[in-house]
C-alpha cells in the first residue's frame, strides 16, 4: 500500500514539475479516469503546484487532492482564452468537485428561427438548429411583454408549419384564420413581400436585443417622412406602433439616458451555495435582468465564483459591454471588460438594483425550500443564533425562566422548553416559590434554577444547549452563579432585555453581558420575542390560577371528609357556608346521612378551643 502511495505521489509531482508557464486549463482525473476538478490558470505550473502544498491545503482541498491519480492540461494563447475554456469544460463534464450551475432550464427563453420566413416563439428548449434564442427570463412577464409588443407591431406569423421559398413561389401555402383577423400580414401567400416581413423579423430582433430606442427613432423618422408626403393614412399606422413601442419603454426599468451598453453583477452568498444576479442596461434601460445559483463544492470564495457567473452570464446572452459593475474586484483576464466598483451616483444605483434582485431571489428561494423542508426554517435560524452567539454547539434545546407574584404574594416561576426552536410543553415545568419571602425576583431565579438543574443532574437528564433569561443582566448573573458556580455546569446563558413598555429591546449574552445585534425586523428576532412572550404567558397564567384558588377558598375546603361533590350539595343547598352553619344537624343528617351530617355539624359548631 504505501509502495504504491509513493509510486502515484512520484508520478504525479513528474507531471507537476513538467507543466508550462503559460495560460491554461487543467483537469484532475480520479482512478476511473472520469473528470473530477476543472481549474484556469494564468500559470499552469505554478496554480496546480499549490494543490499540493500541505500546509495550504484546506480539508475540501485535502479531500480532492486524495481522489487525483492523473492530471491532463491544455494551453491556451491568453488568460481570457482560458477563462472560456474553463467555463465550457465544466458545463461539458459536469466535473463532481466544481462548482454546480442550477440547472436553467424550468426558465423559458424567446427563439427566432432561421427559416425562409422566421418564427418567433417561446420555447425552453435550445437545440433548435440555426435559430437564435433571447433569454432565459427568469421574469416569465418580461418574456411575454417582448413577445406581445413583437406580435403587436409587426405581426410575425404565428403558424408552426415549415415553409421555404419554392412553396410561396408556387402558391402550395393558403391564407389561414389569423390572416383574417389581422394577426398575420399573410406572407406565406405573398400578400406581404418577403424583404417587408424580414424588415420586421429584423426590427424584433433589435428589441430582443433591448434596442427598442433605437427602435423608436426609427418609427418616428418614417411616421414624419410619410407625413410630409401626405401619406396620413400610412403615417398614422406608423404612429400606433410607435405609440406601442413608447408605452413599453415606460413601463420598462429606466436607471439613466446617459448609461449605455453595461452589464452590472452582484452576489449574495450562503455556506453551500451562492446566488449571483445579471443587468444587462441598453439606453438607460435594463433589458436583460437573471438571477442564478452556484451550488458550493470546495472551499470557493465569492470573488472566485462571480469571475465564473461573470463569463457565464455574458458568453450566454453575447454581451460585448466594454464595462462591467461590480461589488468588488474579480480576477478576469486584463482587458477582458474595465472594472468599475462604484461608490455614489448613476451606477451605484445600478448595483443596489442590482442587490436588491440577488437578494429578493434568495429570500425567494429560502421560502420554497422552507415550504417543502419545514425543519431547514428552524435549522437555519438556530445556526443564525449559534453564529451571533459563538456557541460550541447548535441550539437545539433552549429553556426560558421567568417569575410572577404580585408583593410577594403567590410567587411563582415557569420554565419552558424549546426544542429545535418549537414549544415542547410536556417538557414545561411549574414552580411554586418555598424559600423565598417578599418580592426578591433574583433570590426566586436562584431557588428555581437550582431546583431545575440538580435534579436534571441527579437524573442524568440532558441540559439544555442554552438558557435565556426573561430580563437582563441581573437574572444572567444569578443563574450562572447557579449553574457554574455551585453545581460546575457549562451552560451558555443569554438575556432578553426589555424597554420601558415591557416590549423585547435587545438580546445579551456572555460575561460582563454584551449586545448582540440583532435586527428589530428580523425572523431570529420575531422568534426570540414569541419565546419571550410564551414563557412570560406561563408564568403568568399559573400565578393567575393560584391566586384565584386562594381567593375563592371557603371553610368548606378545609373540613376533613367534605369532597368536591359534597360541597357543591351543600352550597347548592344552603346557598352560603353562614346559612350553612345556622342550620339544625337534622337538616344535615337529611343531606348528607345521620352519621356524616352528625359529624359535619359537630365540626360546624366547634369554638376557637376546639370543644362542642
Amino acid at each position: 500500500m504505501k509502495e504504491r502511495e509513493d509510486t502515484l505521489e512520484a508520478y504525479l509531482k513528474g507531471i507537476v514539475l513538467n507543466l508550462p508557464e503559460s495560460p491554461g486549463c487543467y483537469q484532475y482525473l480520479n482512478s476511473e479516469g472520469t473528470i473530477i476538478y476543472v481549474g484556469k490558470a494564468k500559470n499552469l505550473k505554478r496554480r496546480v503546484s499549490s494543490y499540493f502544498n500541505k500546509d495550504q491545503q484546506t480539508r475540501k482541498t485535502r479531500l480532492l487532492v486524495s481522489k487525483i491519480r492523473d492530471i491532463r492540461y491544455i494551453v491556451v494563447n491568453s488568460e481570457e482564452d482560458a477563462l472560456l475554456l474553463e467555463n465550457n469544460l465544466i458545463k461539458r463534464y459536469k466535473p463532481r468537485y466544481n462548482v454546480l450551475l442550477k440547472d436553467d432550464k424550468t426558465y423559458p427563453s424567446i427563439a427566432i428561427t432561421n427559416e425562409y420566413l422566421p418564427r418567433i416563439f417561446k420555447t425552453r428548449q435550445r437545440g433548435l438548429r440555426g435559430a437564435t434564442y433571447y433569454g432565459p427570463y427568469s421574469h416569465v412577464p418580461t418574456m411575454y411583454a417582448l413577445l406581445d409588443l413583437c406580435k403587436n407591431l409587426y405581426h410575425p406569423r404565428p403558424c408552426r408549419q415549415p415553409m421555404n421559398e419554392e412553396g410561396v413561389r408556387n402558391g402550395k401555402y393558403e391564407v389561414c384564420l389569423d390572416y383574417h383577423i389581422h394577426n398575420c400580414a399573410g406572407p406565406c401567400v405573398g400578400k406581404q413581400s418577403r424583404e417587408d416581413y424580414m424588415r420586421c423579423i429584423g426590427a424584433c430582433r433589435e428589441i430582443l436585443k433591448g434596442n427598442t430606442a433605437e427602435v423608436a427613432r426609427r418609427m418616428k423618422e418614417e411616421m414624419m417622412q410619410l407625413a410630409e408626403e401626405l401619406r396620413f393614412e400610412e403615417a398614422q399606422i406608423i404612429k400606433k406602433q410607435y405609440e406601442l413601442i413608447e408605452k413599453f419603454r415606460a413601463r420598462s426599468e429606466v436607471v439613466s439616458h446617459l448609461l449605455h451598453n453595461i452589464d452590472v453583477f452582484s452576489i449574495e452568498s450562503e455556506e453551500t451555495v451562492a446566488y449571483i444576479n445579471y443587468l444587462h442596461i441598453t439606453n438607460g434601460c435594463v433589458n436583460q435582468a437573471f438571477t442564478f445559483e452556484y451550488k458550493k463544492k470546495l472551499d470557493e470564495n465569492d470573488a472566485e465564483l462571480l469571475a465564473l457567473g461573470i463569463v457565464e452570464m455574458r458568453e450566454r446572452y453575447k454581451s460585448l459591454s466594454r464595462e462591467i459593475i461590480v461589488p468588488f474586484p474579480v480576477d478576469l483576464p486584463e482587458g477582458y471588460a474595465q472594472q468599475t466598483i462604484p461608490q455614489k451616483g448613476e451606477k451605484k444605483k445600478l448595483l443596489d438594483l442590482s442587490r436588491l434582485n440577488v437578494k429578493q431571489y434568495k429570500f425567494d428561494r429560502l421560502k420554497q425550500a422552507e415550504k417543502l423542508n419545514p425543519e431547514q426554517k428552524a435549522v437555519r435560524l438556530m445556526r443564525e443564533i449559534q453564529s451571533d452567539l459563538g456557541l460550541k454547539e447548535l441550539p437545539y434545546r433552549i429553556e426560558l425562566f421567568d417569575n410572577s407574584n404580585i408583593q410577594g404574594e403567590d410567587a411563582v416561576a415557569a420554565c419552558v422548553v424549546f426544542e429545535k426552536l418549537k414549544p415542547c410543553k410536556k417538557e414545561y415545568r411549574k414552580y411554586n416559590i418555598r424559600t423565598v419571602t417578599g418580592p426578591d425576583d433574583y433570590a426566586s431565579m436562584k431557588e428555581v434554577v437550582r431546583r431545575r438543574y440538580t435534579r436534571l443532574t441527579e437524573e442524568g437528564l440532558p441540559l439544555p444547549d442554552l438558557i435565556i433569561a426573561d430580563g437582563g443582566q441581573g437574572q444572567m448573573e444569578v443563574i450562572r452563579q447557579v449553574t457554574e458556580d455551585e453545581l460546575s455546569l457549562s451552560v451558555p446563558i443569554a438575556g432578553l432585555a426589555k424597554d420601558s413598555r415591557h416590549r423585547t429591546r435587545e438580546l445579551l449574552f456572555g460575561f460582563p453581558p454584551a449586545r448582540v445585534g440583532i435586527k428589530p425586523d428580523s425572523q431570529l428576532f420575531r422568534l426570540l420575542t414569541q419565546m419571550q412572550d410564551e414563557v412570560h404567558r406561563f408564568a403568568i397564567t399559573f400565578h393567575r390560577d393560584k391566586r384565584s384558588k386562594r381567593q375563592t377558598r371557603s371553610v368548606l375546603d378545609d373540613l376533613p371528609g367534605v369532597g368536591a361533590k359534597t360541597r357543591e350539595v351543600l352550597l347548592k343547598t344552603f346557598g352560603s357556608v353562614k346559612r350553612l352553619k345556622e342550620a339544625g344537624a337534622a337538616d344535615l343528617q337529611n343531606l348528607l346521612g345521620k352519621v356524616r351530617g352528625l359529624k359535619l355539624y359537630e365540626i360546624l359548631h366547634q369554638d376557637t378551643d376546639g370543644r362542642k
